[in-house]
This record gives C-alpha cells, structure tokens and sequence, in this order.
C-alpha cells in the first residue's frame, strides 16, 4: 500500500477515534515481525517467546533434538497414569499449560509442531508421564529451531497459491482413526495449515488420503472467495499436491471407486471440484 494512501486512511480515522500512530508493527502478542522491503521479505517468528517458555519449565539449557515427535510408539490412552503414585506426579507437572503453549505456536508460525500439539491435546484430561517427555521433546525441538520463521516474498509460479494435503494411515492406536492434513502456501510462506483426527476410520491408505484431500480442496475454495474478495483473479483451478497415486486417481476417475464403494457420499463431493 503506497505511504501517500497509509497517510489518508489514518488522518481520516484520526477525526473519529484518539489513537497514537506508533508506525510499523515489529511486536504484536509474542509474534516478532521483521520487514526487509528492499528485497520485498516479510519475516514472521517467535524465538523471544519459545526462550520464555523453556525459561519458565526450567529448559533453557536443554539439549536440541532434530523432530518434534519421537518415531517410536504412538502415544495412547494406555500411557495414561497406571496408579496412584503415577496420577499423584502428574497432578505436579503443567502438562496443559505446555500444551496451550504449543497449540499457540502451532497455529501462529510453527506450523512443523501442529501435529505435535494436536497429539498432546487429546490427553489433556488424564495425561501420563510418557505424555508429559513427549512433551518436553517437543520443547527440546523448539530449543534448536528456535529462529525458525516463516518468510513470505514473491514466487515465480504463477500460481496464485499452492496447496498440499497429506494423511498417517491408523495413525490413532486408541480409535484406528487417521490424521489428515493440509498447507496452503502463497510465494514463499504458509499462510493456512491443518492436522486434525478425521471423523471416521479410513479402511485403507487411499481412502485417508482422500479424506484429507476433501478437507484442503475445501480451503483451496475458501482461499478462491478470499483472495476475490481482496481483488486478484483466481478464476482458473489451483493445484493441490498428493503423494498417493491411487488417491489422485480416484479424485480425478469415480470408475475408480473399488475401494471407495463404501465411502459416505459427501466424500465425493471432490470429484465435482476437481
């Protein structure tokens, strides 16, 4: 937006509302924003904030790991506290309030631990101790990502923006359910992201696939309205990335559906998008 114009938009708001013009935002609810507008860059983090919460549980000096999750076990109900010395330690440590930390991360600028977060969340009511050092992994992640940022700047695509969508196959051990999930990137950076638990049991790879398929072609229509809305033209189809074939198939072909016959019919709703 030219500064001639920023100026007009301010003096006209100045004759309605007392504000104090404090120029541009480098601060704002632990989001720490950087602007390098001689290369068109726009920088999103929150290391100052990731160094307070490991300040406050006592992790500051803790040793880095490379992933959010460890590639062992999924956790589970199961892990939940087996006896009363076990509920007794868990009552002392702030489980939930690492989670609320996370979750905000997760749906800020860390989009790499929304499936961490989302994972944690489901113990919130009775987590066990196996919950509680997956938790802590993710804060040793946090410690050696801590300047991780999302950059936003312009794209050579010509697409207006590109989305990918992926899913974990029975990735729940307590109800076999899937988690799905999707990105939507303008230029450089995200701007949109989900991992949520689908609401039914996926009997095959292809069919979470194509559930989580479902979910971001909804918010490739969404961003459509909004980028409209805003001004640019994004009448043409826009990309969603898969990486099983037998899904893409199915999403482009209802012939086929033989392992799909039994799938809610709201499901093919995407045939009709693609």
């Amino acid at each position: 937006m030219a500064p001639v114009l920023i100026d007009s938009i301010v003096k006209d708001l100045s004759q309605y509302f007392k504000f104090h013009n404090l120029s541009a935002t480098t601060q704002l609810l632990g989001l720490e924003i950087h602007r390098d507008r001689p290369d068109r860059r726009l920088h999103l983090s929150q290391g100052q904030y990731i160094a307070n919460l490991l300040q406050e549980h006592g992790m500051h000096d803790c040793k880095p790991v490379s992933t959010p999750l460890n590639p062992g076990p999924h956790l589970s109900t199961s892990m939940s506290p087996q006896n009363a010395a076990e509920a007794s330690e868990m009552r002392q440590v702030p489980y939930i309030s690492v989670v609320g930390s996370l979750m905000y991360l997760a749906v800020t600028t860390r989009p790499d631990s929304t499936y961490a977060a989302r994972v944690f969340a489901r113990f919130n009511s009775n987590p066990g101790p196996s919950h509680w050092q997956a938790a802590k992994h993710v804060l040793r992640y946090l410690q050696g990502t801590m300047d991780y940022r999302v950059t936003y700047q312009p794209s050579d695509s010509p697409e207006p923006f590109i989305t990918y969508s992926d899913a974990n196959h029975g990735g729940n051990p307590d109800n076999g359910k899937s988690t799905g999930g999707y990105v939507v990137k303008i230029g450089s950076g995200a701007v949109s992201w989900s991992s949520k638990l689908q609401s039914l049991v996926a009997l095959s790879t292809t069919e979470a696939e194509h559930i989580a398929a479902v979910e971001a072609a909804k918010e490739i229509l969404w961003m459509h309205q909004s980028m409209e809305e805003l001004g640019y033209d994004v009448s043409g189809p826009s990309l969603l990335w898969m990486d099983n074939q037998t899904a893409i198939a199915v999403s482009k072909n209802p012939e086929h559906h033989g392992r799909m016959k039994h799938i809610s019919l709201c499901l093919f709703w995407i045939w009709d998008a693609v």
